[in-house]
């Protein structure tokens, strides 16, 4: 069951990432005086009464700016607030609930009317009911007064507002008690058995031309335009029995439609199709090679602990001699190298060449993704490595393992009990990693480790 997305909107400076650590518990977003400094969106997990969450921490909207950062509010050029009004858009259109944040100690704003006017239009009428539903939250209300000046933001037509202090956590509980109450009701999903496999990847590396090889008909829209594609769309395909969905990070939408540097922002799609597959496909541009926006994507791909193949598209468009693959290979390797374990396959969406391969390939690394080794193969594993290389000591000691045994799959997951966790060092847990795909490799899959203390 997928968790609710919540968005947190509002002008510049208004305390939102302030907000955003305080909700997440932990100080991932930049706090700054300067207006703009979220420039780009932050997501982290929240939790509230047993409810988790994907809060967004979005750059603020300055719909004043727009004629060229004349505002005192400005935080630069024209193009650059659009930007930033663009990329808080998407979080509200993928949100399940808004909080939008303004400024006790400033009072009602000519910004604030305007973001409120933006939120209204951004709504959509579902069953009677306004979504996303809008929460209006009246930060820095640090004293009695600003407290009491919350009720003229009733001017906004948002709805009761909520005084909060996000620096000192002045009503912060009773905000996620409404935040709870508002989230949408869970709507059970129809059982589905197939293999989900996501099509991820930067903009403009051909997606949409790869999701429309491998089901064979033009399904997706494919256009040179980076952002062509913005919704998350499945494919139901049968591949010699088996049953396959493709989540495509792609959807159909007018060029005319079209947000300037939409897909450039938005990650919320691409997060969600992730959490959803088996397998994810990340797809490289050869032509560009591998960028920070690829070893991103990467990461979350391993932060959600999926398996992954690695597609390396337009290799059409590459020079070659006898070598230039292995040569891009240990390139990729270089680059991604905390993905080491993970296959390569070079392809032409264009011309279609070797993208017969991409399904196979992606199925074998799900098979490897559900092995389950013996406890007594876990056990030879570990007992040769300590053998072999003892971990390292920490003041006087040394971690001793006495035994493991395979808890879940999907992914591997091994449980090892040793004398105390705390000597484990991260360098020997990958070491572990090694010797234990050295006998299995689970290909493209990655291996979760959790050490126990032995009573």
């Amino acid at each position: 069951m997928r968790k609710n997305v919540v968005a947190l909107v509002g002008r510049p400076n208004v305390g939102k990432s302030t907000l955003f650590n305080r909700l997440v518990g932990e100080p991932l977003a930049i706090v700054d005086n300067t207006p703009g400094t979220t420039r780009d969106r932050i997501l982290a997990e929240g939790e509230w009464l047993n409810n988790t969450f994907d809060l967004i921490d979005t750059g603020g909207i300055d719909p004043t700016s727009s004629s060229g950062g004349k505002d005192p509010l400005s935080i630069g050029s024209a193009d650059f607030i659009q930007e930033i009004k663009t990329q808080a858009l998407i979080a509200v259109e993928e949100a399940d609930v808004v909080l939008f944040i303004t400024d006790a100690a400033s009072g009602v704003t000519p910004a604030d009317l305007e973001v409120a006017n933006l939120l209204r239009k951004s709504q959509k009428v579902v069953d009677g009911k306004k979504t996303p539903p809008i929460l209006l939250v009246v930060n820095k209300a640090d004293s009695y007064r600003t407290r009491e000046a919350a009720n003229e933001f009733y001017e906004l037509g948002m709805g009761e507002p909520y005084p909060i202090s996000a620096l000192h956590g002045t009503g912060t509980g009773d905000l996620l008690d409404a935040l709870v109450a508002a989230f949408p009701h869970d709507v059970e999903e129809e059982e589905d058995d197939s293999v989900k496999i996501a099509i991820v990847g930067k903009p403009n590396v051909g997606k949409s031309s790869l999701l429309n090889k491998l089901a064979g008909s033009e399904r997706s829209i494919v256009s040179p335009i980076a952002g062509t594609t913005r919704d998350a769309i499945d494919t139901k395909l049968d591949l010699d029995g088996t049953p396959v969905t493709l989540i495509d990070t792609a959807g159909i939408r007018r060029r005319g439609k079209i947000i300037p540097g939409v897909e450039k922002y938005s990650v919320i799609r691409s997060l969600r199709a992730i959490e959803r597959a088996d397998v994810s496909l990340l797809l490289i541009d050869a032509v560009d090679g591998i960028s920070a926006q690829d070893a991103h994507i990467a990461g979350f791909i391993l932060d959600a602990w999926k398996s992954v193949v690695v597609v390396v598209n337009k290799w059409d468009a590459i020079e070659k001699d006898t070598n230039t693959i292995n040569e891009y290979t240990d390139y990729i390797r270089r680059e991604l190298n905390f993905l080491d374990y993970v296959p390569i396959q070079f392809i032409s969406a264009l011309t279609g060449k070797n993208v017969d391969k991409v399904l196979p390939l992606a199925l074998r690394v799900q098979e490897e993704r559900l092995v389950r080794l013996s406890t007594s193969q876990i056990n030879q594993i570990i007992q040769k490595a300590q053998d072999t290389h003892p971990s390292p000591g920490h003041a006087g000691r040394n971690m001793r393992m006495y035994y493991g045994t395979q808890v879940r799959s999907d992914p591997p997951t091994f449980m090892i009990y040793v004398n105390d966790p705390k000597l484990a060092h991260f360098s020997y847990i990958r070491y572990l990693e090694n010797q234990m795909r050295k006998n299995y490799s689970f290909l493209g899959t990655p291996i979760r480790f959790v050490l126990k203390p032995r009573r």
